[in-house]
């Protein structure tokens, strides 16, 4: 379900997805109404699942982790049973960042990370590989990455609407 955001609500997440660690107080400051109020608004946007949670993004080349690839997975079998167990064994390893299904020719997109490529083929031969289904993998390494974003554009209702 879609939230209905206001222009307060929409400064408040856009601030926030650029500094989670914002006191309110700063926040209160930035959008201009008191901080109770701001507190009220946030909770708000918690209990609604608008914010999720807050994270530290880190710096995967700072942790000795420079191979990023996404995978394309095509499973043998699309029994509902057979992919609940994909993806339940898939979301459990730690290399995988993200998992999404997807249309197309595959089934599923990974986001994988990893020390170098030999780690790498390490976790497609012992892991990936390994799952009952998984049928055929494409693998996709990234050179660089020329942008990464966590910050998603607001959406503000519009009250010119009827």
């Amino acid at each position: 379900m879609k939230a209905k955001l206001d222009a307060l609500d929409g400064e408040i997440l856009t601030l926030l997805q650029g500094d989670g660690r914002m006191s309110n107080v700063d926040l209160s400051r930035k959008i201009g109404i008191s901080p109770p109020a701001t507190l009220e608004r946030v909770k708000k946007l918690e209990q609604a699942g608008v914010i999720n949670g807050y994270a530290a993004l880190t710096n995967p080349q700072s942790l000795g982790l420079s191979c990023t690839s996404f995978v394309e997975v095509t499973l043998g079998r699309h029994g509902r049973a057979g992919v609940e167990r994909f993806i339940a064994d898939v979301t459990a390893m730690s290399e995988v960042l993200e998992c999404h299904h997807i249309t197309g020719d595959a089934d599923f997109l990974l986001k994988v990370v990893s020390r170098d490529i030999p780690a790498y083929e390490d976790f497609v031969l012992r892991k990936l590989t390994a799952l009952a289904d998984v049928q055929h993998l494409k693998t996709l390494v990234v050179l660089s990455t020329l942008k990464q974003e966590t910050r998603l554009p607001i959406p503000i209702e519009s009250k010119d609407k009827e």
